[in-house]
This record gives structure tokens, C-alpha cells and sequence, in this order.
């Protein structure tokens, strides 16, 4: 009989990870890890099922049906599985509610909840992330009538009474530079503000509310004079007529997520707090929207390099399984070594997260935080990119075959450098946050990270790049041309130096219950270098551009 190569299995998402049993170990109180690891486990169990059921039918794409038999506008859009199970797997695992609990652990909690369904959820994740933004926004304006009105909805344990919220920001003339923003807001009759116009990137169309940002009628220009109105999208069981989808998008990833373009008619909408700087209003959303892309985004190496780990156990060349050959082992340890610090980071943001929330937090954690948000987003979206990539590699021709479900991973994780800001776009807010006492937070956490660990090369290793980055920056303070040209060297210096003492903390924590695994990996991910400053030459920039 004719050769069959056995396909990869995955082992199961929560029960196998020791990165996440580990850091969940070291990092939570024994009754609330006890209390936590119900909801992981049926978590784990799904995502098993999940991709049982992809391998075991035909992938589909969200329909959207505009008009109905009779000329109705109707703006139907047809849902694959797992989007229809969404809301009952989010509610009854508190997938968001855990991140709103009362508890410096909150976050933490949360995000491992996000960490084992987001694959399983097909990027339902990406609604959760914004409807988490919208309830800290909400919350953060103090409006009493729109958080009574949304928080129990957003919040809910309830799937019948579970709302999603869309965030519709983006709009034809830009993404990130949203100053030119033409919606506007305008006041009927009664009093009622509606808005007027069109985004055109609104992925959580399907939801039943949503952030806008909006000019108020007779407002001048920029961003300052935008304000952020909450909006509603169904009348009952039906779209309100004033909102109007346009078309899906057709994306190189993401494809099960229905990203719409839309006209607003008129839609009732309430704004959030004053009639102006509605970007600043919407800062909030995005370290929490920016904190879910990056977890995301490490779920996804995950399942890259469970499978590629998986399957060098199972295929054999040249007389031996593939995990025996000496180059592909060290490819596969590269790639573990490299999760590992990734995964160190964003977790390290999620807890912070949390703690700064509520009031558990030492002095300088604010400052660390509005610099390890941006830096764990840009870099564990790019490294998720490289990550797939090599993971699918290992596969050979069979990681180029669309019906294994291996190129998914590679489309899919091209949206993490993108949502939220590209990586240039978080390169510069990370300048921002370093012009205050970025630095010297990080510094200092390091140096706490550090405390106890025995391996002096790492430990060396990162205390000299960040004096080197610190020197970098007074270098040229005073040429911002430079600065920021040289930007995205810089934040993904810092990203790596923070994962490293991160790692060196976890690999103190777990040598001492005899697992010398994470040190391992803080060997490895040193080894290939911190430092990644860049200072650009103008002119050959010129150059090569002209």
C-alpha cells in the first residue's frame, strides 16, 4: 500500500502549554488558579473540536445578503460556526467579564481565556477586543446613562443578552491619521445627535453597538475637534434602516471575520463625554485593543509551533524523524526561544494591565505600561509573521497546501502589524511614552525582573543594551527627523530587552521547581542579539528613494 504521512495533531491548547501553566502558577494565588482552570480547560477542549471540524469540512466565508425576496433592505450576514457559538462560549467562560472583575488579576485571567480561544473562535476574538475597549471607555467617561444603558450588555454572562461593539474610526481618507475624519454629527429637531457619512473599515458590523468618531456640525478641523458617540445598530431584531452595509471586505486573512464598509444615514448616536477631543477619549480602547493583538498574536505562534513540533515527530527523512535531524531541531528551538520572550511580554502587559486598573501598582507601573503596551503589540505582531512563516516551512510543500489549514496561519497573522496601529505607528507612540520616564521605568522593572537570576550573561546582556539605547536617544534628541527614522530599531530593542529579563525572571521562578526549560530559552533568546538600533543616514535614504 502507498505511503501515507500521518498529519499533525494538537495536542491539547491548555493542558500541554507549560508556558501558560507555568506563568499562571507563578503568577496567581492558589484559590483563584483553582477557581481559573475550568473555564481553560473547556477552553482547550473547543479549540480541539474546532479544528477537528475545520479539517473536517469546507471553509466558509461570512454572506452578505442586502435585500430580501420582496425588495426589503435587509443587510443579512450569514455566520460560520464557531461566530454563531461566539456569544454562548464567551459568556459562559467570562472570556471578556473576567477582565472587569474586581481584582488585580483581572487582566491576567482574562487574557488566558483570550490566549486559548482566540484560534478556535475564528478572530470572533476581534469584536471581543473591541467591545472590552468600548466598556473601558465607557467606564473611563463617566457618562452614568451609557454605562447603565451598554456595560451590562457588553459584560453580560448571558448570551441572550450579550452585546458586541463595533469600533468605527477608519474611514477613505486614512487609518491611523484620523484628523481628516469627514462623518459628521449633527443635531435633528428633537435634540437627537445622528451621524452622517462613511467608514470604511468596521469589523464588528454584526454587533449591536459601536464607538464612532464623529465632527459636530460646525466644529472646526483636526483632530481635536472630533468628539466619540456611542451608537446603536438594531431596532428590535432588525438593522436600523440608517445604517447601511455597503459590501464585505475581501481580506488576505481574517476571513471568517465580516469587515464591512458602511454608510451612516442618520444613525441615532449619544456622545461619550464633551462635543471635542474624541481621540483622546478613544486612548483608553486601545491599551486594551493593543494588549488583545498582542496575546493574539502569541496564540498564533503557538499553534504554529505545536504543530510544526507535532509533525517533526511524525515524518521521517533520511531514516529519521525530523525532530532527530540536527538543523530542523535547532530551527524548532529558535522558534520556541523566540515564543517564549513573546509570550513573557504580552502576558507581562496583561497583568500590568490589570494591576494599574486597579490601584495595585507601584509608583513607576503607569509610566511602564504606556511603554510596554505599544512595544509588546509592534513586536509580537511582527514576530508572529516570521513565526508562521518558518513554522509552515517546516512542513515543506504540504505547508503550502490550503486544505491542510496551514497557510490560514500565515494570512491570518499578517493582521497583527496591521490593526491598531502598523508597527511604525507604535514605533512612534513609543517615543512618546519614552519622552516622559519611559525609560527609567523599564529600567527599573528590568532590574526587579532581573533580581535573583544566575545567568550574568543575560543579565549583562540587557543592562548594556539599554544603556546603549539610553545613549542612542541622547544622541540625537535634539535631530527628531533622526529619532524617528530610527524608531522602529529602538522599540524593538527595548521589546527584546524586556522579554529577556522577563524570561530570566520565569526561568528563576521555574528552576527552583526543577524545570530548567525557560532558561533554556533565555540562553537562546539572548543569544541572538538585543540590540537592534539603527541609526539611519538621510541621505542614502534619499537616495535609494529617488
Amino acid at each position: 500500500m502507498a505511503f501515507l504521512q500521518d498529519p499533525p495533531q494538537l495536542p491539547h491548547p491548555y493542558r500541554s502549554d507549560r508556558t501558560l501553566l507555568a506563568l499562571l502558577d507563578r503568577a496567581l494565588p492558589a484559590g483563584r488558579r483553582a477557581a481559573l482552570d475550568a473555564d481553560l480547560d473547556a477552553l482547550g477542549d473547543y479549540a480541539l473540536m474546532a479544528r477537528q471540524r475545520a479539517g473536517a469540512t469546507t471553509r466558509r466565508k461570512p454572506v452578505l445578503t442586502p435585500w430580501d425576496a420582496w425588495g426589503q433592505r435587509v443587510d443579512r450576514i450569514e455566520l460560520t460556526p464557531a461566530w454563531q457559538e461566539g456569544a454562548a462560549l464567551t459568556t459562559r467562560h467570562a472570556v471578556l467579564a473576567a477582565g472587569h472583575a474586581d481584582s488585580e488579576h483581572a487582566r491576567l485571567e482574562e487574557f488566558a481565556r483570550v490566549y486559548l480561544y482566540h484560534l478556535a473562535s475564528e478572530f470572533y476574538t476581534c469584536p471581543l477586543a473591541m467591545t472590552d475597549g468600548a466598556a473601558t471607555a465607557l467606564k473611563a467617561s463617566g457618562n452614568r446613562a451609557l454605562i447603565e444603558r451598554a456595560l451590562p450588555h457588553f459584560l453580560s454572562r448571558e448570551a441572550a443578552t450579550f452585546w458586541l461593539s463595533g469600533q468605527w474610526m477608519t474611514e477613505n481618507v486614512g487609518g491611523s491619521d484620523v484628523g481628516d475624519t469627514e462623518t459628521q454629527a449633527r443635531q435633528d429637531a428633537a435634540g437627537q445627535w445622528r451621524l452622517y457619512g462613511r467608514k470604511w473599515f468596521s469589523s464588528a458590523v454584526v454587533g449591536e453597538a459601536a464607538l464612532a468618531l464623529a465632527r459636530p456640525e460646525g466644529a472646526g478641523h483636526g483632530g481635536a475637534a472630533l468628539a466619540l458617540f456611542y451608537v446603536e445598530t438594531m431596532d428590535g431584531a432588525r438593522r436600523r434602516p440608517e445604517l447601511v452595509i455597503d459590501r464585505l471586505k475581501d481580506k488576505l486573512g481574517t476571513q471568517e471575520l465580516p469587515t464591512a464598509e458602511i454608510h451612516l444615514h442618520g444613525l441615532p448616536a449619544w456622545p461619550l463625554g464633551e462635543l471635542a477631543h474624541g481621540v483622546r477619549q478613544v486612548a483608553p480602547m486601545l491599551n486594551i485593543t493593543r494588549t488583545w493583538n498582542a496575546v493574539c498574536a502569541v496564540a498564533s505562534m503557538a499553534r504554529a509551533i505545536a504543530l510544526a513540533r507535532d509533525f517533526a515527530e511524525r515524518r521521517r527523512a533520511f531514516g529519521r524523524p525530523l525532530v532527530e535531524q540536527p538543523l530542523h531541531a535547532q530551527t524548532l528551538a529558535n522558534l520556541q526561544a523566540q515564543f517564549e520572550g513573546a509570550f513573557a511580554l504580552a502576558f507581562e502587559v496583561a497583568h500590568l494591565l490589570g494591576r494599574v486598573e486597579h490601584g495595585m501598582a507601584a509608583s513607576h507601573d503607569a509610566a511602564l505600561l504606556r511603554l510596554l503596551t505599544p512595544l509588546a503589540k509592534l513586536w509580537t505582531g511582527k514576530l508572529a509573521v516570521r513565526i508562521c512563516s518558518e513554522a509552515i516551512e517546516c512542513f515543506g510543500g504540504a505547508g503550502y497546501i490550503e486544505d491542510t489549514g496551514l497557510p490560514q496561519l500565515l494570512r491570518d497573522a499578517q493582521v497583527y502589524p496591521i490593526w491598531e496601529g502598523t508597527t511604525n505607528v507604535l514605533s512612534l507612540d513609543s517615543l512618546r511614552a519614552l519622552a516622559g520616564d519611559g525609560l527609567d521605568a523599564l529600567r527599573s522593572a528590568c532590574a526587579g525582573w532581573l533580581d535573583g537570576n544566575d545567568d550574568l550573561h543575560a543579565a549583562s546582556a540587557v543592562r548594556q543594551t539599554l544603556d546603549a539605547a539610553a545613549r542612542w536617544l541622547d544622541q540625537h534628541a535634539a535631530a527628531r527627523d533622526t529619532l524617528e527614522a530610527g524608531a522602529r530599531g529602538l522599540a524593538f530593542t527595548l521589546a527584546r530587552c524586556a522579554a529577556a529579563a522577563l524570561l530570566a525572571r520565569q526561568a528563576t521562578w521555574s528552576g527552583r521547581h526543577g524545570d530548567r526549560r525557560p532558561a533554556a530559552a533565555l540562553r537562546r533568546f539572548v543569544g541572538h542579539g538585543l540590540d537592534r538600533l539603527v541609526t539611519p543616514d538621510a541621505d542614502d535614504t534619499a537616495l535609494l528613494l529617488g
